[in-house]
């Protein structure tokens, strides 16, 4: 535990971002004073402080492989998927909501969480996502197309899911991802 807190320190000091960083480097250092001083509880608690706020940049970090709308529609970013993810494990999360000529559809990605890793088994197997529902490929990925809802997993570790229009529209919107870059995400 005590090599794991200095590398954090470090880990945060390289980030961008200099006002988020200083409350990182801030309860990171509060962290290892209280364990230092024998009071795990408030190390404990400043570390999950620290957590919070590194997962909040690297949501920041997500957002920005979301597509940007295309002609005729508008995209709204929205700070609820993060929210709720430390009760669901943790990790990082970015949503935007898409207006236009059809209605209104959501892209949620979420990276690093532990039910991305439980659907990876589902998603990660096209044989069991025939069962499902259709195979759609967008970008070169594969995306299950179920009963019009969009499911996909990146690199293993990030899961897409859009809903609420045509498939068609959704695709021509998720077809501007880099694909290839999402999946470095974050590593």
């Amino acid at each position: 535990m005590q090599r794991l807190i200095p590398a954090a320190v470090l880990a945060a000091a390289l980030l961008p971002a200099p006002a988020l960083a200083d409350d990182i480097t801030d309860a990171l250092n509060a962290a290892i004073a209280a364990y230092e001083g024998g009071e795990i509880q408030d190390a404990l608690a400043e570390i999950a402080y620290a957590t919070q706020l590194l997962n909040d940049l690297q949501s920041e970090g997500l957002a920005a492989f979301l597509p940007a709308a295309l002609d005729g529609w508008t995209r709204e970013l929205s700070d609820d998927a993060a929210q709720g993810l430390g009760f669901m494990g943790g990790g990082s999360a970015a949503e935007a909501v898409y207006t236009g000529p059809e209605g209104e559809f959501t892209i949620v990605m979420v990276a690093d969480n532990p039910m991305v890793g439980a659907m990876a088994g589902m998603l990660g197997n096209p044989a069991l996502m025939q069962t499902m529902g259709r195979i759609a490929r967008i970008g070169g990925e594969s995306f299950l197309d179920a009963d019009g809802e969009l499911a996909g997993l990146i690199g293993g570790r990030v899961l897409i899911q859009a809903s609420g229009v045509s498939v068609a529209t959704m695709s021509a919107h998720l077809e501007q991802i880099d694909f290839d870059a999402l999946a470095d995400f974050g590593r």
